[in-house]
């Protein structure tokens, strides 16, 4: 099942679609957001000394990190070894915030089951039960081998970002430089140093500069947002990726992890000197969590959601669907919908009204093939 969300922020109009793909069941379901990430083949940052940045394929990045209840959720229904994550008696644990202190073959094993429980094949090849066993490199002949990359199984359709795949979704922007692209120094879309916050979602902050004891803010209200529409990928957490921090690329290497988090006293840094560090698969780290990456959605089950527009006071898009009719639903913080689609069955077109003028200066809106469940 997937979703696409509109963002709509009525200071500084601007627009992202937003797939949704929803995974478990009854009480334990939870939905989990990517951003497309196109123009492929696009150029590594040109103010870094090191290539990053460029990336030959579309995919799809999660908007948010993964959170403690999106772990608990694995935990009752995946039948596979327990994950274990942060268990200190912190205040500021919640379903919603950040999963941290979670090992890399922790993440490799709950993205393991995203795809499994999906109909995809797994991305990572454990060989053993335990929860922090190492896995294994996909070999010739085995369903899925990439020679390129033999960490990751070709057929998954979820798996952990790689390091260009993680700065491109952070930096780059398809339409700067008149639409030509290029890179911004911060994941805010800016070459100015983000304001510190404890939480929220103003353009141009990011979580850092906290107290230990404050801890990160919950993935949904983690500061602004990147030119792709993720957010928190300058601050709040660190991230583990599917990159080896060392060569050679074997399982027991350690795997590179982002920089910044709640507790660091500057925000992530830019772009240009841009310094992941390094983490053995079977530890952790008390600031450290991850997020997901996705192939791209398939063309035969496509929404999509081109010009947004403000018309004598009515939202209007470009709406692209190869699912029939869609529902539209709004939320003004991307955790609480209304009951009721604002729109409802409404057809391909362009310039199609989806809503009058929020009430509120920031609005959000997901579409859904017609008849879905409300988010």
């Amino acid at each position: 099942m997937f979703r696409i969300t509109l963002s709509v922020i009525l200071l500084g109009l601007s627009a992202s679609a937003v797939s949704a793909d929803v995974f478990g069941s009854g009480e334990h379901q939870f939905s989990m957001d990517f951003v497309e990430i196109g123009t492929p083949g696009n150029p590594t940052d040109p103010n870094r000394s090191t290539p990053l940045g460029s990336v030959a394929y579309s995919y799809r990045m999660g908007t948010h990190e993964v959170s403690r209840g999106m772990i608990a959720s694995y935990n009752a229904l995946s039948g596979g070894p327990q994950l274990t994550i942060e268990d200190a008696p912190y205040t500021w644990i919640s379903p919603e915030s950040p999963a941290t202190k979670i090992t890399w073959n922790g993440c490799a094993r709950f993205v393991n089951w995203l795809n499994t429980s999906s109909g995809f094949e797994p991305a990572y090849k454990f060989t053993s039960d335990g929860a922090v066993d190492d896995v294994e490199l996909w070999t010739v002949g085995e369903s899925g081998y990439d020679p390129a990359n033999p960490t990751r199984n070709r057929n998954a359709r979820y798996f952990l970002p790689t390091e260009d795949e993680w700065h491109k979704a952070a930096f780059y922007d398809p339409g700067a430089n008149g639409g030509a692209g290029g890179y911004w120094r911060y994941a805010t879309g800016s070459d100015t140093k983000p304001v510190a916050v404890s939480a929220g979602t103003a353009s141009g902050t990011a979580v850092f500069g906290q107290e230990l004891s404050d801890g990160p803010a919950p993935i949904g209200n983690a500061g602004g947002l990147s030119p792709y529409g993720t957010m928190a990928q300058c601050g709040n957490v660190a991230e583990l990726l599917e990159s080896p921090f060392t060569l050679p690329n074997d399982p027991t290497t350690p795997r590179a992890y982002t920089p910044g988090s709640w507790w660091s006293s500057a925000s992530f840094p830019p772009s240009s000197s841009l310094s992941n560090n390094g983490l053995a698969p079977s530890q952790v780290n008390t600031f450290t969590g991850f997020r997901v990456a996705s192939s791209a959605m398939p063309a035969e089950s496509l929404i999509q959601i081109g010009t947004l527009s403000l018309v004598e006071g009515d939202v209007t898009i470009d709406l692209v669907s190869t699912v029939g009719g869609v529902d539209i639903y709004r939320t003004s913080d991307l955790l609480n919908y209304d009951p009721d689609p604002v729109a409802e069955n409404i057809s391909p077109g362009r310039g199609v009204i989806i809503d009058t003028v929020p009430p509120n200066a920031r609005a959000f809106y997901i579409a859904l093939p017609h008849g879905s469940p409300a988010p």
